[in-house]
Order: structure tokens, then C-alpha cells, then sequence
């Protein structure tokens, strides 16, 4: 058991030093209202466009997610690391009273969207699959919104957040 819990502690300190974009993933549906912070979101292809998301599976919210079959990856800004320490639970601030700031949307998929997110991707979950102590969704997207604003990133690195300066902007690439 010593070398499960030793192997857990060194991978956990090895993701810590790998840094990873900060998104809140909303949904909102038969299951409830909810979001969450998360840095385990990557693509997966573009053709059809699709991500993969992994929620902790002793989150309350994992069964909204999959009761709602669809989801929002908001990507942010460094100018909104208050909202990502909200919903990551960090504030206490119950999920209503985050959803409450006027920054929300809910357009016509229904998601909850950041209005001033880097990026919003919408779409639904088209598997969900139970590995370790996550699930690993896999979400076919429906609607990408990207916003002209640019501002600077936002990474979690070393338990840590931090402003990834946009210093170039990004070249459209069709």
C-alpha cells in the first residue's frame, strides 16, 4: 500500500508541475445548474470538433453532468481567476451566488457561458467513461464562440495561477 500511496503522491507533484489552461465547465438541464473549475480539458479532434473533459467522480456535480448530457467549456482569462477560485470551492460561495454575477449567459443551447470567456465551447456528451477516480467525457461540440477581446491566459502551475501575457496574436489557420 506504501508504494500506491507513494506512486500517487509523485504522479500528483509531476501534474503539478505540467501546466494546463483554466476553464469553468457549466451545464445546465434535467440534472440541475452547476460548474466547475477545471484544468483537465484538452482537444481531441477537430473533425467533427470534439474535447475531452474529466470531472472528479466524488464531485457532487459529475451527476449533473451526466444527467444533463450536454455541457460549456468556458475557457478564461487571467482577469477572471476570482471565478475560477469560486467555483473551484475555494470561497464557499454556494453555486447559485456564482451563477448570480451578470457575466452569465444562458443563449440557445441552454448553457451556462461566460460572456467575456477567451472562448466558449458548447456541446454534448457523446461518452462518458468511469477510470480511476475521474470520468473522462468525451464532448462532441455544437457551438464555438471565440471572443476578439485577447486578453491574457489564465494557467494553473504549481498549485499555483498565473497570467500567461498574450503577447502574439493568434494567426486563423483555416
Amino acid at each position: 500500500m506504501e508504494n500506491c500511496d507513494s506512486k500517487r503522491g509523485d504522479f500528483r507533484n509531476a501534474m503539478a508541475r505540467l501546466g494546463a489552461a483554466v476553464s469553468i465547465v457549466t451545464s445546465n438541464g434535467q440534472g440541475g445548474r452547476c460548474g466547475v473549475t477545471a484544468t483537465a480539458v484538452c482537444s481531441v479532434t477537430d473533425t467533427p470538433p470534439t474535447l475531452l473533459v474529466c470531472i472528479n467522480r466524488s464531485s457532487a456535480m459529475n451527476a449533473v453532468f451526466k444527467a444533463n448530457g450536454k455541457l460549456c467549456v468556458n475557457v478564461l482569462s487571467a482577469e477572471q481567476e476570482g471565478l475560477a477560485r469560486d467555483f473551484a470551492g475555494m470561497t464557499g460561495i454556494p453555486m447559485e451566488d456564482r451563477f448570480a454575477q451578470p457575466c452569465w449567459a444562458e443563449p440557445g443551447h441552454g448553457q451556462p457561458m461566460l460572456e467575456e470567456a477567451l472562448a466558449n465551447l458548447q456541446g454534448r456528451i457523446i461518452r462518458a467513461d468511469e477510470l480511476g477516480t475521474h470520468t473522462v467525457m468525451i464532448v462532441e461540440l455544437d457551438t464555438i464562440d471565440l471572443h476578439a477581446q485577447g486578453g491574457d491566459g489564465l494557467v494553473y502551475f504549481s498549485r499555483l495561477f498565473h497570467r500567461v501575457p498574450a503577447a502574439v496574436p493568434v494567426a486563423e489557420n483555416n
